[in-house]
């Protein structure tokens, strides 16, 4: 459906980058040209060249598009015309800078959008990107680049699209930097030192061959999947390693883990669930519980599948994941053994050509389990056997009357009943014999001799051959049929059983019926004893038990927190306070823990054997599910509850602010009146000044309540941060009375986008803050630098600083720092800095100034704000 779906639009080719400078617009140009040389109707829909007299070569055979032009509070921008584009209608447009923020007035926000409606119209489109604005990876990229991209592309963009990688080597790329081929090179020194390191560059173009590779392994699959293909295929690898309950299987899950982590490559552990599993010991079961534990913590996903053989139970894992490497076990087996069984390895090598397989001697010799054949009645009872005889000797009576009607030839046919009976019906040794009965019967009352066991024709010793070995096939097949169809009632009374305790799940909406629920349904589903905890701040409480009366001691208790504290497993039969009667598992959600559940058996065995450890986790998934659901909903109310007071408060603040200003208003005034008449000068100044203060602290409740209500109508428009600077410092001259203004703001600086009067409102309140706790009368210095990733303004002042640690906390609402000179104010001045920051998507820090003389407040525009690169 997903393919059909693609087919009727535009195909997308996205030419994937470690960073800027690596040629991905120069390359998709050389593709675009060679498509138009084919006779492929190409345009550009939109090309950044940033001056490369090469690039611009490249555009010269194309039709470029005319890009519109949008008005914007006295600016002309201009963006890609999606409407012209459309209209034009061509096989193929290229479309530079797939993460690109449109202009605020445009249809779409995001040029990845207007992409999207390209290929709805039905138009292939040529992109670039880079791999630090994929969404996923933001955070990765992060990590080691200290910089935090702000234009991201949505991960499902890929999913459907070509991808080709750009690539250049970090010396070449920094051999490039130095040559100002990629940023001028004051810039370009500054980006070698941070964005543009080696370490950097290296980890950057990993991070895009890894990424490249995944989505064209998912699509492969998606492939393999539509067409019901089967087969091996190393897009990217995969790893299934067989677990049994033998000794040394946890060396093969650990070996499985380095093969992982040496490939980065997903792997899951598989354990084949056969007949021949209900006769383990309960030493084979711990540790067969025990080794997929440990797969679970070291990473693993765990598979436990019924099958018939182990091989057949491998080859349909190995067909559904499509792995490309199984490790597995091979036991020292005697030679006896592998004459009559043969070996699971060598016959998977026969089986799966292709496929890479990495087989762990086990130490020791293993002792090999009897082959599984299940009857339903006792093999050794005299039950069987007695109908097995009762059942031969009725037939005999029957063919004795009919013998003069159809002659001892075809008696040997009806022999054939009560011997595929006995054998499907009570296994194999009854099989055979009521074959040897069967034959000998026919034998001593039919063939000639009769009433002797002498056989004169060599065709009637053939006839008692078959009968017996009919019986030994026909049990067999039998019992393999049998072994199935049990496996397969197994699987389905799982599933009902999963299905039934999600269902009552759902119907719940109380905490502590849901908790009676979950311990009832386990204690039900896999005979065990059950308890279930909650947590409420530091106190863990019992909320119910399956029977009641169950009750945890101190050891338990202990298991139950670090459960909670952790979120692992404890208890018995995990590697955590063992000897505790009482199994305790997380309910883990996004949310956190939400609860544990504890099972135990009365007879102190393992309380769940390793072929329900599976059960037990999807139910445990269940439940968890169904306390994530109460705990979402009670926050939704909770939710409801703080609108409702916000809502309040907002009216109040609002009609506050609004009822205030006129009296302001009228006594500043009343105070410019007298000011003009001249009479105490000092008392009317001193009037207007705390009026003015008085207005901003009710401006500041004002646009607190609307940050919060999410209110605030964001107007870009360029801006000069000189001019911006000039206009606060304007605004806030009597504050600043007495002090310097320090001015070091480059005028080269690049424009900015940005909303003039909330950005003006934030260095009035920096300017503001850095008057009340700068040193009396010190300078207030304000500093523009540009930088790789966007450009920087501060305001430094020649203080007390910050105390340690509060740099962060510096922007909260209503908080004032203690433990400093820096007191004073509502705590609200650099709350409405943070917020109106990231309104406009620019990002605010605080810190201490180097010589600790005072703090440095610093504004950061991002690369995609700056008029002359996004423009």
């Amino acid at each position: 459906m997903r393919q059909a779906a693609l087919e009727a639009r535009g195909r997308l080719k996205i030419f994937l980058g470690a960073s800027p400078g690596v040629g991905k617009t120069y390359e998709m140009l050389l593709q675009g040209a060679a498509r138009l040389n084919d006779g492929i109707d190409t345009v550009i829909g939109v090309v950044e060249t940033h001056g490369r007299a090469e690039t611009e070569q490249l555009v010269a055979p194309f039709e470029v598009i005319p890009r519109s032009a949008i008005a914007y509070h006295g600016r002309i921008l201009s963006e890609m015309d999606l409407d012209a584009v459309i209209a034009r209608a061509p096989a193929l447009v290229l479309v530079d800078e797939l993460a690109h923020s449109n202009a605020p007035d445009a249809r779409h926000p995001k040029r990845w959008q207007d992409i999207e409606e390209l290929r709805d119209a039905g138009i292939d489109v040529f992109t670039t990107v880079n791999i630090q604005h994929i969404e996923s990876l933001t955070d990765v990229v992060a990590g080691f680049t200290h910089v935090r991209v702000r234009e991201t592309v949505p991960d499902h963009v890929l999913e459907s699209a070509e991808i080709e990688i750009v690539d250049l080597p970090p010396d070449e790329l920094i051999e490039r930097l130095k040559a100002g081929k990629v940023y001028i090179r004051e810039e370009a020194a500054r980006a070698l030192h941070h964005f543009f390191s080696k370490s950097n560059l290296s980890a950057l173009r990993e991070l895009a061959l890894r990424r490249a590779a995944q989505t064209v392994d998912a699509q492969m699959l998606d492939h393999l999947k539509a067409h019901a293909l089967g087969g091996t295929y190393a897009g990217s690898e995969r790893i299934l390693v067989a677990v049994s309950e033998l000794p040394g299987s946890d060396a093969l899950v650990r070996t499985a883990k380095r093969l992982s982590d040496a490939l980065r490559a997903p792997w899951t552990a598989l354990h084949v669930e056969t007949p021949r599993d209900a006769r383990l010991s309960l030493a084979d079961r711990e540790r067969l519980s025990a080794t997929l534990s440990l797969a679970a913590s070291l990473g693993a996903t765990i598979v436990t599948i019924p099958a018939a053989s182990v091989i057949e139970g491998m080859r349909d894992q190995l067909a559904a994941m499509h792995a490309t490497q199984v490790v597995i076990g091979k036991s020292q087996r005697s030679w006896w053994f592998e004459l009559r069984h043969g070996s699971v390895v060598d016959r998977l090598v026969r089986a799966s050509p292709g496929l890479a397989i990495h087989v762990i001697p086990a130490a020791g010799e293993v002792r090999a389990a009897k082959p599984a054949v299940t009857q339903p009645l006792d093999w050794a009872s005299w039950g069987s056997y007695a109908i097995t005889i009762a059942a031969v000797a009725a037939l005999t009576l029957v063919a004795l009357l009919l013998n003069p009607w159809i002659g001892y030839q075809s008696i040997d046919l009806l022999y054939l009943l009560p011997v595929v009976a006995c054998a499907s019906t009570l296994g194999l040794r009854p099989g055979i014999l009521a074959g040897v009965l069967a034959g000998l019967a026919y034998n001593w009352f039919f063939l000639p001799p009769i009433h002797t066991f002498t056989i004169y024709d060599p065709q009637n010793v053939i006839t008692v051959a078959v009968l017996i070995g009919v019986g030994v096939l026909v049990s067999q097949l039998a019992g393999r049929v049998r072994a199935q169809a049990l496996l397969g009632g197994r699987s389905a009374r799982e599933n009902a059983a999963i299905a039934g305790f999600a269902k009552t799940l759902g119907a719940l909406s109380d905490e502590a019926e849901t908790a009676h629920a979950i311990c009832a349904e386990v204690s039900r589903i896999l005979e065990v004893d059950t308890v279930l905890l909650l947590r409420d701040g530091r106190t863990t409480r019992l909320v119910a038990a399956c029977p009641p009366e169950n009750r945890l001691s101190a050891i338990e208790n202990a298991a139950v927190d670090w459960v909670f504290d952790r979120g692992e497993p404890a208890g018995r039969g995990t590697g955590t306070l063992t000897s505790s009667e009482w199994q305790f598992r997380p309910l883990a959600t996004a949310l956190g823990v939400l609860a544990v559940l504890g099972v135990a058996r009365g007879d102190s065995s393992e309380p769940v054997p390793a072929d329900r450890m599976l059960l037990l986790m999807s139910l445990i998934d269940q439940a968890a599910l169904a306390h994530e659901r109460l705990r979402l909903e009670a926050e939704m109310r909770d939710v409801a509850s703080i609108r409702e007071r916000d809502d309040l408060r907002a009216t109040l603040l609002s009609s506050i602010g609004h009822d205030l200003r006129t009296p302001l208003t009228a006594i500043g005034a009343a105070a410019d009146a007298l000011a003009e008449d001249g009479r105490d000068a000092v008392l009317v100044a001193t009037i207007r000044d705390q009026a003015q203060r008085l207005a901003r602290f009710f401006d500041d409740l004002i646009e607190i309540t609307r940050i919060e209500a999410g209110a605030l109508a964001i107007r870009t428009e360029p801006i000069d941060l000189t001019d911006a600077v000039a206009s606060a410092v304007h605004d806030m001259r009597i504050a600043l009375t007495g002090r310097a203004i320090e001015l070091d703001v480059p005028p080269n600086l690049p424009l900015v986008r940005a909303d003039p009067r909330l950005l003006g409102h934030i260095l009035i309140n920096l300017l503001d803050n850095a008057a009340k706790f700068g040193a009396a009368g010190s300078a207030i210095r304000f500093e523009g630098r540009r930088v790789p990733d966007g450009v920087t303004l501060a305001v430094i002042d020649y203080g007390p600083g910050l105390p340690p640690g509060m740099e962060l906390r510096a922007f909260d609402r209503f908080h004032r720092l203690k433990g400093s000179d820096r007191t004073g104010g509502t705590g609200l001045g650099l709350a409405i800095v943070k917020g109106f920051a990231q309104a406009m998507h620019l990002s605010v820090s605080a810190m201490n100034r180097a010589d600790a003389s005072g703090a440095h407040f610093s504004i950061l525009f991002p690369a995609a704000l700056l008029i002359d690169e996004a423009a």
